[in-house]
């Protein structure tokens, strides 16, 4: 959430923020109103209340018609009071909505855009693998080799599900032990994460005010809800506490499955893995000062480009433009590797700064000292291994003429030094 004071104070500022998000900057004048009506409101109420306590502080030493009157004055204070607060409570809800509703502040250095045409490449890193055969996408790859059965996944649950078979079990482990073990030697704290939280947390996480249910599965009957990332869970870990400066940052690693509906995707993205319902993935979170927030956000998008190259994966990284953007984030990186099958790079990785965003919302503060101020801290998240789309870059880039998949030599003691997949 955005601060008011700061809306109040340069409007213009966030109207130009909305804009390179591509949206319409309507809304700052609407938070604007009614943060205007509320102040009125409440300082009618707080005058009416003052007004009341000296009423109140008189009566007793009054007498008469002049205590009559002044009993009098007090009912109509009281009458007047209990008019306002229903209104000042209707406007303060609208207030909170709207202010719900705001995306975060695009960072300075977030490029003009409405889509992601729009977005820079920062930085390319690999050279794409050229074949003497023709390539084949990781659909037709995993079914050959026997470890990815979509048809029987559809039969069981519907589209955009599947079963992973054998050294497909063994391969996803292995990225996910990979992962973590390299966020380990970086100090990072793995947390197995609840995979249900309730729809505040996710809202306060992402953004809006209310959950999107074109990606979020919803409990019904429940305050419950399926979370799409780690990030939501990770993002709550720390609600409603002020944290010790001393302590910062807080890096953890989260681990666990992520569910999404996905609803309006189509095309290309819908065949295989690279947009399912359901996914494995090692998340990284980090509660920062807002002095070495920026410095955060390299740090993390260095540890994921640090993966993708130790499994040889040529990519690129890409630097997302206004209207690409999140609604919770204020700046964000993708990392989009190579595939084969789809023909050209494609988002396997994320790393955004939420800036003061979520924590706003979600209450998470921190301390300078055992009599300082407190403020909001930076969060920040980063995908290191989203393991079913990393799967897909890594059996296409290492297939072979003969139908085989050579591993990178990484995950070689992984797979128990298997160093290929080979059909049964």
């Amino acid at each position: 959430m955005l601060e008011m004071k700061q809306i109040r104070e340069n409007p213009e500022r966030f109207k130009a923020g909305l804009r390179k998000r591509g949206r319409d900057p309507g809304p700052i004048d609407a938070v604007l109103e009614a943060d205007l009506i509320r102040r009125s409101l409440l300082m009618e109420i707080e005058s009416l209340r003052a007004e009341q306590n000296r009423a109140s502080a008189e009566i007793p030493d009054l007498k008469g018609k002049a205590r009559e009157a002044r009993i009098a004055e007090m009912k109509a204070l009281s009458a007047r009071i209990k008019d306002l607060e229903p209104r000042l409570a209707s406007v303060e809800s609208e207030l909170d909505g709207l202010m719900r509703s705001l995306p975060n502040q695009p960072d300075v250095t977030v490029p003009e855009g409405t889509d992601s045409s729009a977005n820079v490449v920062v930085r390319t890193w690999g050279t794409p693998p050229k074949f003497d055969f023709t390539p084949r996408d990781h659909v037709e790859i995993g079914t050959s080799l026997g470890i990815l059965d979509f048809e029987r996944g559809a039969r069981a649950s519907g589209s955009r599900f599947y079963y992973m078979r054998g050294d497909g079990v063994l391969l996803e482990t292995a990225l996910a032990r990979m992962a973590m073990d390299l966020l380990t030697g970086e100090g990072f704290t793995l947390l197995g994460t609840p995979m249900l939280v309730r729809s505040g947390v996710i809202t306060g996480a992402w953004g809006g005010a209310t959950l999107d249910t074109q990606q979020t599965y919803k409990i019904e009957d429940e305050d419950l809800a399926l979370i799409g990332t780690s990030e939501q869970p990770l993002a709550a870990y720390h609600m409603d506490e002020i944290l010790d400066a001393s302590t910062l940052p807080l890096r953890y690693a989260g681990v666990s499955w992520c569910f999404r509906r996905e609803a309006g995707s189509h095309g290309r993205d819908v065949r295989g893995l690279y947009r399912v319902h359901q996914f494995f993935k090692i998340e990284m979170f980090s509660y920062v000062h807002p002095d070495r927030s920026a410095e955060e956000h390299e740090y993390l998008v260095g540890i994921e480009e640090r993966f993708v190259q130790a499994l040889g994966l040529p990519h690129r990284v890409v630097l997302l433009c206004g209207g690409d953007l999140g609604l919770g984030m204020a700046k964000t990186y993708d990392i989009e590797t190579w595939m084969p099958g789809r023909g050209g790079y494609s988002e396997t990785h994320s790393c955004s700064n939420a800036g003061a965003f979520q924590a706003r919302r979600l209450g998470t503060k921190f301390r300078e000292g055992p009599r300082g101020g407190t403020e909001f801290v930076h969060t920040l998240n980063g995908t290191l291994a989203a393991t079913g789309r990393v799967m897909i870059a890594v059996l296409e880039n290492g297939q072979q003429a003969d139908g085989s998949v050579r591993l990178p030599e990484v995950l070689v003691p992984y797979m128990g030094w298997q160093t290929e997949l080979r059909h049964g």
